[in-house]
């Protein structure tokens, strides 16, 4: 488990701008949080770190958006499923498998049908949230061999945001 720490936004995408250069073919992101914790603003970096230039927002209505760069990104916010039963529409487990990476907005609500190997990515607000509104606690939790490999390159790559 690795801890983080922001004190802005930008510093937020820094982070996903960070882990998307690190992005393999097939990696899965879930990002979990309260509303306007970060996950968005993640994924704003992310894409940027993929190369990718169209703006990025949170596909809460449309429930997934696709964007091309380095690797193809799609991005998906299940906060509005009501049941697992509605995964299957989205075609999830398509847009796994190949060569892309999967970025998805509350996916601990559709955890158990997920794969294995993920990344979560938990976003929380830090304790002086008036005084200091925009900092935020990361925390990366590697799941599955997968992630757990790559442990060591993903301290690494988040050195200048660890917390000690």
């Amino acid at each position: 488990m690795i801890h983080a720490h922001t004190k802005s936004p930008a510093q937020t995408k820094d982070i996903g701008a960070a882990l998307a250069k690190i992005a393999k073919p097939g990696d899965l992101l879930i990002l979990i949080g309260d509303l306007g914790a970060g996950k968005t603003t993640f994924a704003q970096g992310f894409a940027a770190g993929l190369g990718i230039t169209k703006q990025v927002s949170s596909p809460t209505f449309t429930l997934a958006s696709e964007y091309q760069g380095r690797l193809l990104l799609h991005h998906l916010d299940v906060f509005r499923l009501e049941h697992l039963s509605e995964v299957l529409d989205l075609d999830l487990f398509e847009l796994l498998d190949g060569d892309n990476v999967t970025l998805i907005e509350w996916g601990n609500m559709i955890r158990q049908t997920l794969p294995t190997d993920y990344l979560e990515i938990a976003f929380t607000f830090t304790n002086s949230l008036e005084t200091s509104p925009d900092e935020r606690t990361i925390i990366l939790q590697p799941t599955g061999n997968r992630w757990q490999n790559r442990a060591n390159t993903l301290s690494e790559t988040l050195q200048p945001w660890i917390t000690r």
